[in-house]
């Protein structure tokens, strides 16, 4: 098994797919090496981070923290894997199915490598379920970016006329999410609901292609993703460049733009410092003293999010943490969850949670009102996000312990650190 050509087909189909799909659909391949070389390691990732959000960090809402038990955790893990291991089988079986009727060309080993190279992009976007609340939207940036692909790649593969991948990749996507419903339910039934949410979310992976004649909105959220793909493909050759150079300090820059790129950027981008980030938390706050506060800076892979946060109590069981982050690195994945203006809304008996858009700004709350605690989270500057969460009177004082963060001079920095290419 060579991990260097697994690493390096997945770079290849996400940073330069137009230059890419060709060369993969001319290469000799089975259905066995196709599993064996590729398939099994990269569809693994989504099982795998969903495990370790589910079982080991746990998953939050209403105050209250709940982790699925590590046996039913590896045992939903396993299931998914295998079971998105079966569905890009058939859904392999489908593509080929239909390459008649877009006068395409039938041919199995083919339908499969469609399969494998688009799902790609969600696969991968599969890891983002780890981080908290905005996760899910980088998932569904994975699984549109895959759409492109599939378009993409369709008419090597599967040989169909550009004119009619459209339709191919359309039908094939429905045909896809109906599966993966099915594998969510399976999944479901087996280990609960938890385990549901996140099977519909990896299930969903079909990926997607746009071919050299595909036009898009610039301002669509997919035209958005082609652009995004442009700059890793124009990185990716100047890492090359540096590569073969021998020029440490130009490897160095271009591995930085390079993940810039794969991050949503148009340029690098230098996460706040510390004392930065920590200068926005008040002394006080909603008339409750602070009584700790911390602040850190991470930076790993080029990699680069600074976090502070501070804890305020009167001592008689009220108490609310505030959180303000740069998320650095990843601002271009925050604006492209901003650019997909989501909605979601669940209710209880007792409480409810939602995301939405208020004034151009990507907006989380949720509250319980039996143990009269819940969070309320703002993401500022398509950078930043400002978060209140604990036992607060109502949903109101934490929008008001948000609000006592100077919002306006937050979303002023957003180009700080800037650097464009």
């Amino acid at each position: 098994m060579d991990f260097g050509k697994t690493i390096a087909r997945a770079k290849a189909i996400l940073a330069t797919p137009r230059t890419e799909w060709p060369v993969a659909a001319a290469e000799p391949a089975s259905v066995g090496s196709l599993y064996a070389g590729y398939i099994v390691w990269i569809a693994a990732l989504p099982a795998i981070a969903a495990f370790i959000k589910e079982s080991l960090i746990g998953t939050g809402f209403l105050g209250v923290v709940v982790r699925v038990p590590i046996g039913a955790g590896i045992g939903g893990m396993v299931l998914k894997y295998v079971l998105s291991l079966v569905v890009a089988y058939l859904v392999a079986l489908i593509i080929n199915a239909l390459a008649g009727t877009f006068n395409g060309q039938k041919d199995m080993v083919q339908a499969l490598k469609t399969v494998a190279y688009a799902w790609t992009a969600t696969w991968i976007a599969g890891i983002a379920v780890i981080i908290p609340w905005i996760g899910w939207l980088i998932a569904i940036a994975g699984i549109v970016y895959g759409i492109y692909l599939l378009y993409l790649g369709l008419p090597f593969t599967m040989k169909c006329p550009p004119e009619k991948a459209g339709g191919y990749t359309a039908l094939t996507v429905v045909i896809a999410i109906v599966l993966s419903w099915i594998v969510a339910m399976i999944v479901a039934g087996v280990i609960g609901t938890a385990a549901y949410t996140g099977a519909a979310m990896t299930g969903a992976h079909l990926g997607s292609t746009s071919g050299d004649d595909v036009t898009v909105d610039p301002n669509s959220a997919l035209g958005k993703l082609a652009a995004m793909g442009e700059r890793a493909e124009q990185a990716s050759k100047e890492l090359e460049a540096a590569q073969k150079s021998g020029d440490t300090a130009a490897q160095h820059a271009a591995m930085g733009k390079m993940m810039g790129a794969a991050m949503g950027n148009d340029g690098s981008v230098q996460a706040l410092s510390t004392e930065q980030v920590k200068a926005f938390l008040p002394e006080t706050l909603l008339g409750l003293t602070r009584t700790s506060s911390s602040a850190q800076r991470n930076n790993a892979m080029g990699m680069q999010v600074t976090e502070a946060h501070a804890e305020y109590g009167d001592g008689n069981g009220r108490n609310v943490t505030l959180e303000v982050t740069d998320m650095g690195t990843a601002k271009g994945l925050m604006a492209m969850a901003g650019a997909m203006s989501p909605e979601e809304e669940r209710s209880t008996d007792h409480g409810y949670e939602k995301t939405y858009t208020a004034d151009g700004r990507l907006t989380h709350e949720a509250w319980d009102d039996q143990s009269k605690s819940g969070e309320y989270s703002v993401v500022v500057g398509q950078r930043f996000t400002v978060k209140a969460q604990g036992a607060a009177g109502s949903i109101d004082d934490l929008k008001q312990a948000v609000a006592s963060v100077d919002l306006a001079r937050l979303e002023a920095m957003r180009e700080e650190g800037v650097t464009r290419n």
